[in-house]
């Protein structure tokens, strides 16, 4: 992986650690954009360093106590079987398709992230369980799951208001708790991409490697930003990044989009552009 792709994955560990999300926003324009890869492997390969950061951040939820573990395994059960249904069904989805679907993704990210989340999400009286709104957050989970599957997002924007207001955890609580289930996701529609990619393993576990020490950085650099400023910029650029990664996609809005039988060359119009 050259310099540019270390410095990127450096990018994505800093957002991480600075806000506690936006890692899977930047890591599938990184691996398609700037690292070249067809939208199916950087799909694919993201969900590796989604998991593996989600994982970290966590552990370090965990240690300080806000992880619901019942909670955030109940959820994340229904969630992982969207997310290997959503991967399997890529399959017959286009990788530009996918793209547009990310990107349309991101602009709602994008949108949830403008808005202050403590302003935004006030909880309920907290509960030990997802009990009496257990129901409830089984059609979210599952959605998320599967969107986690189809096109590499995280999904942290949505899991983090369905418990909280669906679940009735605090929103400590609910923030780490999502990270847990993102990291179930990932794993699980990572499994539903095998056979279908081929995944370059160097090349994502560095990137991965340098993403975490990325978000030891960012937590240690917090305290000298304005969390809100901080959100409300990157929110900014991924609806800048969302819009141009539509415009080089524009193509899928006259095509089917659906096919059983996408030839590569389709795959790689995802990848050419005047970003790369």
């Amino acid at each position: 992986m050259e310099i540019l792709g270390l410095v990127l994955a450096a990018l994505v560990g800093l957002s991480l650690g600075l806000l506690g999300g936006g890692g899977s926003i930047l890591t599938v324009p990184i691996f398609v954009y700037a690292l070249g890869f067809a939208a199916k492997e950087a799909i694919a390969m993201s969900l590796i360093v989604v998991g593996a950061t989600s994982l970290v951040g966590a552990i370090r939820h965990w240690r300080a106590g806000n992880v619901n573990l019942r909670v955030a395994l109940a959820f994340g059960a229904i969630a992982m079987t969207g997310s290997y249904l959503g991967a399997r069904l890529a399959h017959f989805v286009s990788g530009p398709t996918q793209l547009v679907i990310f990107a349309l993704t991101m602009v709602l990210a994008a949108v949830f992230m403008f808005r202050d989340r403590r302003e935004t999400i006030t909880a309920p009286d907290p509960a030990p369980s997802l009990a009496p709104g257990a129901a409830l957050v089984l059609l979210p989970g599952f959605l998320v799951g599967f969107l986690t599957g189809l096109v590499g997002v995280g999904g942290g924007f949505l899991i983090v208001p369905a418990l909280v207001l669906l679940g009735r955890v605090p929103v400590k609580q609910a923030i780490g708790s999502s990270l847990l289930v993102i990291a179930l996701n990932a794993a699980s529609g990572f499994a539903g991409y095998l056979g279908q990619v081929e995944v370059r393993w160097a090349t994502v576990l560095l990137f991965t490697a340098i993403a975490v020490l990325g978000i030891f950085v960012g937590s240690s650099l917090v305290r000298h930003f304005s969390p809100r400023t901080l959100r409300r910029a990157f929110a900014v650029f991924a609806v800048a990044m969302g819009l141009l990664i539509l415009y080089q996609n524009r193509g899928v809005f006259g095509a089917h989009i659906v096919s059983t039988n996408v030839p590569a060359s389709t795959y790689q119009a995802g990848v050419s552009g005047d970003v790369a």
